[in-house]
């Protein structure tokens, strides 16, 4: 963080003590079963808030909600739906359970991700797996879910990371996959550039047509979470065991960014928030420096107009 900005939020940042009561609010998180979005659900709970997750593994997810349920009480108002974010039928399927069961959301927080995939995966519906995972899977549902976002005047959370500003810096669009070369680090920084090109393009178009939805990016910083757990090859798997030990903050406050997100009055458009100190790895949540290529407009708008034809979906925006 540039020494010049103050914190909005104090010298300590943002903590989630500044949230009263959120009773009566429900909200929407992917990956929820473990690190930051299994975290985020507990201060949700803590307030007294509802919280659906949106998760991969109904096994994991049982485990999550026995553990959430000793916490708070078994009349804790947290539930699961199974969504595989690496399969747009399955969004879709996900979507409408939602929409069936769910009358109001306060929030959609776009948590989940897979990170340093080893070698190129592809998803049934064609996308390498990082972009499909962390960009495609969240477009869709979050276009799915628009209408009944506005009906409460909710948010859109979008989770990103410093890695958008690193790798290529741009949308490959000639080569979206990385046939010609795929490395887990440019395909991982391309899928939280369009993540969170999207998450400032969505903040232009609800503001142009008059919406009522805010949508806010944040990222976590370096936490300690099982991102890399099941992707990343053994020697970065490695390095990151002995690294996060150093360098990483916990996966609780790895949490506050998105939940800060959700919930905060006030927040700013075109602001990138999360931790401070560092680099912007750990330390207090606040402001933090955005790079100019994530508010390309032209590349956002190539990028959206991409994405409502690779995933069959049209914005009402």
């Amino acid at each position: 963080m540039s020494a010049k900005r103050a914190n909005p939020f104090g010298a300590q940042g943002w903590t989630p003590e500044r949230l009263g009561s959120l009773a009566g609010k429900t909200y929407l998180v992917t990956g929820a079963n473990a690190g930051a979005g299994f975290e985020a659900t507990r201060v949700f709970l803590s307030k007294g808030a509802r919280v659906v997750m949106l998760n991969r593994n109904p096994a994991k997810s049982a485990a999550a909600l026995e553990a959430l349920r000793a916490e708070f009480g078994a009349e804790a108002e947290v539930s699961f739906v199974k969504m595989d974010l690496a399969v747009l039928d399955s969004v879709r399927e996900a979507a409408a359970e939602v929409l069936e069961q769910v009358p109001r959301i306060d929030a959609l927080i776009c948590n989940a991700a897979i990170a340093q995939v080893a070698k190129q995966q592809i998803t049934v519906d064609g996308f390498e797996s990082q972009m499909g995972v962390n960009y495609f899977g969240h477009f869709l549902l979050c276009g799915l879910l628009f209408e009944r976002l506005e009906q409460s005047k909710g948010r859109i959370v979008v989770v990103g990371s410093g890695a958008y500003k690193m790798g290529l810096k741009r949308i490959k669009f000639e080569d979206l996959n990385f046939d010609e070369k795929y490395t887990p680090w440019d395909a991982y920084a391309q899928s939280k550039l369009a993540q969170m090109m999207f998450g400032y393009e969505l903040q232009r178009r609800v503001q142009a047509a008059g919406k009522h939805v805010e949508a806010h990016v944040c990222h976590p910083g370096a936490s300690r979470t099982n991102l890399l757990k099941d992707t990343a090859s053994p020697l970065l798997k490695a390095v990151w065991g002995v690294l996060s030990r150093v360098i990483a903050q916990s996966a609780e406050r790895g949490s506050w960014p998105e939940v800060m997100c959700a919930a905060q009055p006030g927040l700013k458009p075109e602001t990138l928030y999360g931790p401070t100190k560092r680099a912007e790895t750990v330390g207090p949540v606040g402001e933090c420096d955005l790079n100019a290529v994530a508010l390309d407009r032209e590349m956002a708008t190539r990028l959206w107009t991409l994405s409502e034809q690779k995933t069959g979906l049209s914005w009402s925006l």
